[in-house]
């Protein structure tokens, strides 16, 4: 037997979780982050989704490295200062962005793809109140 004793021994077999806001009965914010979804939680079922969903990552690296190896260190980086510069412009967050200047910074402005054609906005599922929305972005709720 361990030298620790019994009671050590029951407290390293029985788990305690602290009950705190952000334990276990936390209640779950709807509004600001949604529906609770198990798939989210799971692992990939195929072994290439992952590799589907860090594609433009993947594609930006590989544009990158071969961009400083032809041109040098400065073109990777103006090219990704660009892209930050492009990334903080945004729209109030009920509206829908193109984001059409990082598309035209990619090279996809000329081609049509999936999301082009079945990521109408009008369609979309995720429309809240357009004042909660802002106010939850500048902090105030």
């Amino acid at each position: 037997m361990n030298s620790r004793g019994a009671s050590s021994l029951l407290k390293d077999s029985i788990p305690i979780t602290e009950f705190s806001a952000s334990g276990p009965f936390e209640g779950h914010d709807l509004l600001r982050r949604g529906f609770t979804s198990v798939k989210n939680e799971l692992m990939p079922s195929h072994p290439l989704e992952l590799s589907e969903k860090n594609f433009q990552l993947n594609q930006d690296k590989t544009n990158f490295a071969t961009l400083r190896n032809i041109q040098g260190l400065y073109a990777p980086l103006k090219l990704q200062m660009e892209f930050r510069a492009v990334k903080q412009v945004q729209r109030l967050p009920f509206l829908h962005s193109s984001n059409l200047a990082l598309d035209t910074l990619r090279g996809n402005d000329e081609c049509i793809s999936f999301e082009d054609i079945l990521n109408d906005p009008s369609q979309s599922e995720v429309m809240g109140e357009p004042h909660m929305m802002m106010e939850y972005k500048l902090g105030l709720l």
